[in-house]
């Protein structure tokens, strides 16, 4: 089959590229030639993004799973399967992303045998590697359907419920002790970002990005791939994501009176410009627009609304991960570009691999008619050069 190239598939080729050159300058010449961190800003990106985001990302793994198998809601059931995928992805990537920070990667292993019981990154090791095994047994009946491999599917489904809490275990643990990890830096985290709820809030905001991400997710596959999007599906999550952020908002409301910072917000500063952007983009605006019954009805309104969301609690995990630690350095960070490109070539590898595991693996039911006739599921190829170039409509 002739390859026919369009802009976005070589934009994507120009980013992988770019980032295969990255990691080799990181690999052959170490973290001081390929990153801008220093001993006394050891984590950029790579920990703030790649890591930090892309665990809260993935979140939507475990709360739809949970809904469909254990609370029986088999309206869901539709976007179960892609958003298992979206997250065994998002994991995957994490495990990648952390490979390129750590300063000696080969050694991962040691964490199996040299345990420490008593460390936060103990525990958040051991959730993820646990997760991400649990997520590769969630994902497996897609393959075992596509092979006609009935007997071990039959083992899988015999599994799932245990899998699926199992699931919700391991992610309420390390969710949590994500924020746990900065507990112990009580004198470096700016007020605005240290709290001793750190690890309530970093759970609260996973149960809310993965929300969002299911909606942004099921919105955008409609799109790139010509499906019908499952509206009243999607309109059920926003009104959740609704109550969802409402409740993060008053918790991060309370823990500012209660700590004496509502004084110092309205301050300008270096810090408050970012938690004004951080408040606004995760809350005041997205509360606002699913506020009203039209949005919520609206695909597009739910998706910016899950957009914005998406990038409010991203820009979060980046406050808390680097923004806050600015001041105790005495210096601002910057990403190096090669930094930069790593980091946008394991997205970018992302959206490869959902084309590809939707266009081979029956990752979406079968579609109905409205005359009632059904259809074979459509396998409608399409590259991650359509799904960026959707996005980009």
């Amino acid at each position: 089959m002739k390859l026919k190239l369009t802009f976005w598939k070589l934009v994507f080729f120009l980013i992988m590229s770019l980032g295969i050159y990255s990691a080799y300058i990181r690999y052959a010449h170490g973290l001081g030639a390929v990153s801008n961190m220093t001993d006394q800003f050891p984590w950029g990106i790579w920990i703030g993004f790649d890591v930090l985001c892309g665990v809260m990302l993935a979140a939507g793994g475990f709360i739809v799973t949970g809904a469909v198998h254990l609370l029986n809601i088999k309206r869901l059931h539709s976007i179960a399967r892609p958003t298992v995928l979206t997250a065994f992805l998002g994991y995957c990537l994490v495990i990648v992303g952390l490979c390129f920070d750590l300063g000696r990667p080969w050694f991962i292993w040691h964490q199996l045998i040299y345990m420490n019981p008593h460390s936060v990154m103990f525990e958040v090791g051991f959730c993820v590697m646990f997760y991400t095994t649990v997520l590769f047994f969630e994902f497996l009946p897609n393959v075992l359907e596509r092979f006609n491999l009935r007997t071990p599917l039959k083992w899988i489904e015999r599994i799932m419920a245990a899998l699926v809490v199992a699931g919700i275990l391991l992610s309420t643990l390390h969710q949590s002790s994500l924020g746990a990890l900065y507990l112990i830096m009580p004198s470096k985290l700016h007020p605005f970002w240290y709290s001793p709820a750190l690890p309530f809030f970093f759970f609260g905001s996973a149960l809310a990005v993965g929300l969002a991400m299911t909606i942004f997710e099921s919105s955008l596959s409609s799109r790139a791939f010509g499906r019908q999007l499952e509206l009243p599906v999607l309109i059920e999550l926003g009104g959740a994501l609704l109550v969802v952020l409402w409740v993060n908002a008053l918790l991060r409301f309370e823990d500012f009176f209660r700590r004496g910072q509502l004084g110092n917000i309205v301050k300008p500063s270096y810090e408050a410009y970012f938690l004004w952007l951080e408040l606004a983009l995760a809350f005041v605006i997205p509360i606002t627009l699913l506020s009203f019954k039209k949005v919520r009805r609206s695909p597009g309104g739910l998706y910016l609304a899950a957009v914005i969301c998406l990038l409010g609690f991203v820009t979060n995990r980046l406050n808390v991960s680097v923004t806050g630690f600015e001041t105790w350095v005495g210096h601002h960070y910057m990403p190096k570009w090669t930094e930069f490109m790593i980091t946008l070539s394991i997205v970018a590898a992302g959206f490869a691999l959902f084309g590809l595991a939707v266009k081979y693996l029956p990752i979406f039911p079968e579609e109905v008619h409205h005359e009632g006739h059904q259809l074979e599921a459509r396998e409608k190829p399409l590259t991650v050069a359509a799904v960026l170039e959707h996005a980009g409509d």
